[in-house]
């Protein structure tokens, strides 16, 4: 790689790989971003996986963590290419029979339709909801005294309780349903601890702003962050794969996308026997199969709010999606999976030729899985869309060994970076005030193994260029308004 000198390195040009160049970049360094594959992006990059013509996103699909992301706002990524398209209806869940539930933009639209359940999601949501635009920064970076505590000690109280502990406050079927699906994001037991904090999250966000398609692929986003990067001056080498230290140019900070597996594997020379034995201990959730379709036309689902909405969650009632998640978690393989459905072409015509369409979808499955799952999440799309396989055109797959293939730092096929849970909710990768320091100086964690943890927002990346910032180069970090 030559004799040049770097203020700073970042390793891996996922979401957070890119947010942390940027604001290095921003304070006036000389960055160099290098990413193994030969295509930037990390778990945002869109390719043709099935016919000619048929645009997939490989990874991450349905947006509303970065349209929101407290970060991102402050970047001028209109200006380099990014377009978020909102379908009508952000989310919808329907249950056997033809009815759904829906989460729309609006808080009392969505109230509404959930009958003698709508004062319970007005009480839950309402506040939430007004206090969240403060709240954002908070919620989404290290653990900290907040910036408003009375409204972060309300979150606290529900987002720290069980999902089926909170849909408690709920009675009917549609509003259980729907809180189910939402809450199953969390990527585990739905009786586990925090599991309500994504729900509220997802939920919260979508009355605020919608659950977006990026325009032309989730690749978009990638893209424009890049433009943006060089735009100040940063630089950016792809195929570069990196396994040591050795393999990097002179700097003075080095910040590396990537999760603690890859962290020993490339620092661990440089690092505390005790916090590598931490980082040894960090664990990994469930995985998940992936499945993108080309299809013949759009998906016929029977309830009228699905062919309106962007994400479609399929798994029927609350008790029928807790059951499902547990015998993930636990090491098996449900019959009927919770299924997260994206159908990006209804509302984003550069998708697929006209009139055709494409559809994304994943269940969760046990870490390191390669049994099959087609035939099961095909189903649960059938039972709800009758009809559906005569559509299908070409399908790709992909298990969990080859999702961590194509991004390694989806160990296992886990696409959050590690799972978040209670233990590792702020937690990760280690018990530390500064999650992103690693035991070696100027050596930093900027990836999804750091809080926030997942979801494309670059919040993890911006937090650890802050801390590098001030430790290694004495420069004022910078601020979200």
């Amino acid at each position: 790689m030559g004799t040049t000198q770097y203020d700073a390195v970042v390793v891996g040009s996922g979401p957070n790989g890119l947010s942390a160049a940027i604001a290095l970049q921003q304070a006036g360094l000389e960055v160099l971003l290098l990413e193994g594959k030969d295509q930037i992006g990390g778990g945002l990059r869109s390719q043709e996986l099935t016919l000619p013509g048929f645009l997939h996103d490989v990874c991450s699909a349905i947006h509303p963590l970065a349209a929101g992301s407290p970060f991102f706002k402050t970047l001028p990524l209109q200006e380099h290419g990014l377009e978020f398209v909102y379908p009508e209806v952000s989310a919808a869940h329907p249950f056997d029979g033809g009815r759904a539930a829906a989460l729309h933009l609006s808080l009392q639209e969505t109230a509404q339709a959930l009958g003698n359940d709508k004062q319970a999601y007005l009480n839950l949501m309402q506040p939430l909801v007004k206090s969240w635009p403060g709240l954002a920064k908070d919620v989404l970076g290290p653990l900290r005294i907040p910036n408003h505590p009375i409204d972060m000690a309300a979150f606290g109280l529900n987002a720290l309780t069980s999902a089926t502990f909170l849909a408690n406050r709920f009675k009917t079927q549609e509003a259980r349903g729907l809180w189910a699906g939402m809450a199953a994001h969390s990527i585990q037991p739905l009786s586990n601890l925090t599991t309500s904090a994504i729900g509220l999250v997802l939920m919260a966000v979508g009355h605020l702003q919608g659950w977006p398609v990026p325009k032309g692929g989730s690749q978009q986003i990638a893209n424009a962050l890049a433009s943006y990067f060089v735009s100040l001056g940063g630089k950016i080498e792809t195929g570069h794969y990196v396994t040591s230290l050795k393999q990097l140019p002179t700097h003075k900070a080095l910040l590396l996308d990537v999760t603690p597996k890859q962290l020993l594997v490339i620092a661990g020379e440089k690092l505390s026997p005790f916090y590598k034995s931490q980082l040894k201990r960090y664990r990994y959730g469930m995985g998940v199969f992936k499945i993108d379709w080309a299809l013949d036309g759009p998906i016929p689902f029977t309830a009228p709010e699905c062919r309106q909405a962007g994400t479609i969650h399929l798994g029927n009632t609350l008790e029928e999606i807790a059951a499902s998640e547990k015998v993930s978690a636990s090491g098996g393989h449900p019959e009927k999976p919770f299924v997260l459905l994206a159908q990006q072409s209804l509302f984003d015509s550069t998708r697929a030729p006209q009139g055709k369409h494409t559809a994304w979808a994943y269940c969760h499955v046990p870490n390191g899985s390669t049994v099959d799952m087609t035939e099961a999440i095909e189903r649960q799309v059938e039972r709800f869309a009758p009809g559906f396989r005569d559509l299908i055109l070409k399908r790709h797959t992909l298990n969990t060994a080859q999702m961590q293939a194509h991004n390694p730092n989806y160990i296992g096929g886990d696409i959050n970076g590690g799972i978040i849970d209670l233990g590792q909710l702020y937690t990760r990768p280690v018990v530390t005030l500064s999650p992103y320091q690693t035991s070696a100086k100027g050596i930093y964690l900027c990836s999804s193994s750091t809080p926030p943890g997942g979801g494309v927002h670059g919040m993890c990346g911006f937090h650890a260029a802050r801390r590098a910032l001030k430790d290694v180069f004495h420069l004022s970090a910078p601020v979200l308004k």
